[in-house]
Order: structure tokens, then sequence, then C-alpha cells
């Protein structure tokens, strides 16, 4: 039987900005996989870099949750992290799916 294919969801649920310019200063995010019968998940927030000029920034209403996983998997180390965390969390799956550990008593 094959292993079954585990999917990697990034998601951003809230965003922090200031008021006066709409510029976003920290990314709130989910990351879950799931293989359809064992899952696992991971929380962050990041702090954004922020232009130096408002005129760099683009308009709060028009940013979309796309923009914001590009910019909070660019800032958390790029593709070689993004693997890393999404290993982590594949391991998480493999445990469940084949644990390597139990508890209980033998009576």
């Amino acid at each position: 039987m094959a292993t079954p294919t585990t999917t990697f969801t990034w998601a951003v649920g809230t965003m922090d900005r200031l008021l006066a310019n709409g510029a976003v200063t920290v990314c709130h995010y989910t990351v879950s996989a799931s293989d359809g019968t064992y899952s696992s998940s991971a929380y962050g927030s990041m702090a954004l870099d922020q232009p130096e000029d408002d005129a760099d920034l683009t308009p709060y209403s028009d940013l979309t949750e796309a923009w914001a996983i590009d910019a909070v998997k660019a800032k958390i180390g790029g593709a070689e992290k993004v693997a890393e965390i999404e290993a982590a969390l594949q391991a998480q799956i493999d445990v469940q799916r084949t644990p390597v550990t139990g508890s209980g008593v033998p009576w």
C-alpha cells in the first residue's frame, strides 16, 4: 500500500498594521499538514521589515493572503526554512501513522 501524500497549507489568520500608513508589521500564520487520515500544524508570528518610504508600500486594501504568505516565507528564511518546517510536520504525521512509543501498564 502506498504512503498517502501529505498536503501542506499555509494561511495567515491576521496581520498587525500601522493605522497611519497601513504598513503590515506582523503576520500571524499557520501551517497545516494532512494526509487525509493524520494531521499536524504549527503556528507562528513573523515581524516584517518596513520600507523606508511609504511610497513603496502596497496599499493595505490591495494586500492578499498570497502576498502575506509570500512575505512570511521570505522573512522566515525562504525555501530552505519552509522545507524544514514542512519536514517537521511530516515527521509528526509519520509518528502518528507508525507510533514509536506507547503508554499503559501490562496488567
